[in-house]
């Protein structure tokens, strides 16, 4: 699979700090919806394994990532096959998908608890939408903590260099 590297950006949104990342995808928007709302296509690119009550104020639970604990959400809004929003913790992640010439472009943004955790989370996104990228064409590694993953330092170094906050305690 090669690696996308498109780096988020830091915006604010409502005063809240959050990181936004675009991704121009060659595959019709029913297909990225299920492969970013279906549990089962999730394994694929998401950080935890995940089930999902699909409607405003269904559950979602996270559980499977080695780098924090099982944990619940709720869904914020659930729009298919537009727009999927849902607490993680204290974050919001809100993931759009639309129409494009050739494909869709997929929208995440990641309303973040706390400022400092821009470069860590953004550059966790980067190798999550490699595989999700890598999912849909059939290149894959195995998902974002597998060994054929993009390797998350070395975002993270430049999330830093590109100026997105950062100091939010590291996994691993």
């Amino acid at each position: 699979m090669t690696p996308h590297h498109d780096l988020g950006r830091y915006v604010e949104i409502d005063g809240r700090p959050a990181v936004r990342l675009v991704r121009r995808l060659p595959h019709p928007p029913e297909r990225v919806w299920a492969a970013v709302t279906d549990p089962s296509e999730m394994r694929h690119w998401f950080p935890s394994a995940v089930t999902i009550d699909p409607r405003p104020g269904g559950e979602m639970t996270f559980a499977d990532d080695p780098n924090t604990p099982p944990s619940s959400g709720t869904v914020l809004e659930y729009d298919p096959p537009r727009r999927c929003a849902f607490t993680w913790g204290d974050d919001e992640v809100h993931i759009d998908v639309e129409p494009t010439d050739g494909g869709s472009v997929l929208t995440l943004t990641n309303v973040l608890d706390a400022r400092d955790a821009a470069s860590r989370n953004a550059a966790g996104w980067v190798v999550c939408l490699d595989e999700l990228a890598g999912s849909l064409d059939g290149t894959g590694s195995g998902g974002p903590h597998s060994d054929g993953a993009e390797p998350w330092r070395p975002l993270y170094d430049a999330h830093v260099e590109a100026g997105l906050p950062y100091g939010a305690a590291i996994p691993g």
